[in-house]
């Protein structure tokens, strides 16, 4: 992307500017990442300046790239295909205590 403040979810790929994230929170992660009024450290943790690829994913679509990407059930909205970092030990815990399991973006998890 061309501006420096876009980030994309570690969780889910959504991509937002960073006040976004700030502001509104992720629209598909934030009831287990609470992101909206958090302090600027946990979207700092958990959404990543550096990915590669973009999806674009519209409205009441079944994209062939969403469902690879498993995003097919997520918010309409800009998507990266590999995000370059992964969540921090403690968040990949309550994730794992909310029965959550996380599949980094990174490229290094396998099907």
């Amino acid at each position: 992307m061309s501006a420096r403040s876009e980030r994309a979810c570690m969780l889910c790929g959504i991509i937002q500017p960073f006040r976004k994230f700030v502001d509104f929170g992720c629209p598909n992660c934030e009831s287990v990442l609470h992101f909206q009024d958090n302090e600027d450290n946990q979207v700092q943790d958990c959404t990543s300046p550096s990915f590669e690829g973009l999806v674009a994913l519209g409205d009441e679509t079944k994209s062939p790239g969403g469902e690879r990407l498993r995003i097919d059930s997520f918010v309409a909205g800009l998507y990266a295909v590999k995000i370059n970092g992964k969540l921090p030990p403690h968040i990949i815990g309550d994730l794992a205590d909310q029965n959550i399991s996380y599949r980094p973006r990174d490229g290094s998890a396998e099907d």
